[in-house]
């Protein structure tokens, strides 16, 4: 089964954000701003990249998706992280819609063969285990026969750690919340054109069925001041711990995150 998962890097699309801005032109300042974009870089370069350039299955897609708008300076940073890694796809769109214009993305890369489709969704500062697309996959072979009834599965590996980057390392909270991104994927019939960006991922239990993996860590979710879900009012904070030794060698041993590398681009500036 095709692995495609799909990360959106500073995408000034239309929709697909839960702060909005007055104009398309507000909203790209905000996204190229270079505060933020330093900040993305640094946890695209120590959460999610070490743990894709180390899956144990290395056989799947990695499509990031940016907008043509972005400046050079960007985008040559970007591809020289991407640079010697096989499954990266960069793909530059102008401003659209946003479910529609990731759908297209993911589309353009899908094999659309007599197999189901098996799609993952991750923001620039989550991460995934190093066996994540080898568990995923043999997940979806436990769940192929509800797949021939259905058009979409989520296979949920809700298992993991809210994280923050910073120059004194990795502070951390364990969490097993349902329905979790980076290690939600959906499972789409091979006919099926839909997208892992058509569905909003707290909501997949009321649209599809649903199959729920536990017990091994699996997912890395960001937690940093750029967060869109966090810029709303009333959004309760939520406390994280330094890791301490053990911790620290659970990530690099899980997830390839390196705690020293992590303090080294922190403390860079």
């Amino acid at each position: 089964m095709q692995v495609i998962g799909i990360c959106r890097f500073s995408y000034p699309g239309q929709g697909g954000f839960q702060v909005e801005h007055e104009t398309l032109d507000d909203r790209i300042a905000y996204l190229y701003a270079a505060e933020r974009m330093e900040e993305r870089f640094r946890t695209f370069q120590s959460f999610t990249l070490p743990p894709l350039r180390t899956q144990t299955d290395d056989d799947f897609t990695f499509l990031v998706v940016i907008g043509d708008s972005m400046p050079d300076v960007h985008r040559q940073r970007l591809e020289a992280l991407l640079e010697g890694m096989p499954q990266a796809v960069i793909q530059a769109h102008p401003p659209g819609r946003h479910r529609k214009v990731m759908q297209d993305a993911i589309n353009s890369v899908r094999r659309f063969d007599n197999e189901p489709c098996l799609q993952f969704r991750m923001d620039d500062d989550d991460a995934v285990a190093r066996r994540y697309v080898a568990s995923l996959r043999e997940a979806a072979q436990d769940v192929r026969k509800l797949s021939r009834k259905n058009r979409e599965i989520a296979i949920d590996f809700n298992q993991g750690f809210l994280a923050q980057a910073g120059p004194h390392g990795i502070s951390a909270k364990a969490t097993n919340g349902p329905y979790t991104t980076a290690a939600l994927a959906l499972m789409f019939k091979p006919s099926n054109r839909l997208s892992v960006m058509n569905f909003s991922h707290v909501k997949v239990a009321q649209k599809m069925p649903t199959v729920t993996f536990t017990g091994e860590d699996m997912l890395v979710r960001g937690h940093n001041d750029y967060n869109d879900s966090r810029q709303r009012p009333g959004i309760k904070k939520i406390e994280l711990d330094p890791l301490d030794d053990l911790g620290e060698e659970h990530f690099r041993e899980v997830f390839n995150i390196d705690a020293d590398l992590v303090r080294d681009l922190y403390s860079s500036s």
